[in-house]
């Protein structure tokens, strides 16, 4: 999923956007909550799972544990509100959120409000959806420009790096280890 904008020489560019792979969440009246995500954006992937105080809380850790390479950092959550869209126990949730960046962010990444809300009759899904479109506004601000494919390259940079050492540490454990001669043993 892509977004598009308009770069100063007024041509429009596609940027990746977040996408919600797959989420799922185990929650009980005497356990801790345990979230775990899946985040495309383009070619790459992230995930991340995370306790919480409740499914939601689970979640949006997930969320920011799969996205700390994106974003430096987890943001910050400055408001949360559900609303029943009709009155009936099936209504729709509408969840409306809105996030400043990472604590962390440098520059003129650290300031600025982002928005988003999203419907579903399920209040989790609807929430994390809110999260995702919070944090894909975000993105979209020009100081974001790059992050996910910058994190997407590191990350694919880590993995062949540590393929590289696996391959080095098998190679040297091999050279290391001659064919044993079952009959040496015989030999005086």
């Amino acid at each position: 999923m892509s977004t598009a904008s308009i770069d100063t020489a007024g041509t429009a560019t596609a940027r990746p956007t977040l996408h919600l792979v797959r989420w799922t969440v185990t929650s009980g009246s005497n356990v801790q909550s345990r979230g775990a995500v899946v985040i495309a954006s383009g070619d790459h992937q992230w995930e991340g799972s995370a306790e919480g105080n409740g499914p939601v809380a689970a979640l949006y850790r997930a969320v920011d544990a799969a996205l700390a390479d994106v974003l430096a950092g987890s943001p910050r959550l400055i408001a949360y509100d559900v609303h029943a869209v009709t009155e009936s126990p099936d209504s729709e949730a509408l969840v409306t959120v809105k996030i400043a960046p990472p604590a962390t962010a440098g520059g003129g990444r650290a300031s600025g409000r982002f928005r988003a809300e999203a419907r579903n009759e399920n209040i989790i899904a609807a929430s994390v959806e809110a999260y995702i479109d919070a944090l894909n506004e975000l993105l979209r601000d020009e100081r974001w420009a790059g992050a996910t494919e910058a994190a997407g390259n590191r990350r694919r940079a880590e993995t062949a790096a540590a393929a590289a050492r696996r391959a080095a540490r098998k190679a040297k454990l091999d050279e290391g280890s001659a064919e044993p001669d079952p009959t040496a043993w015989f030999e005086p």
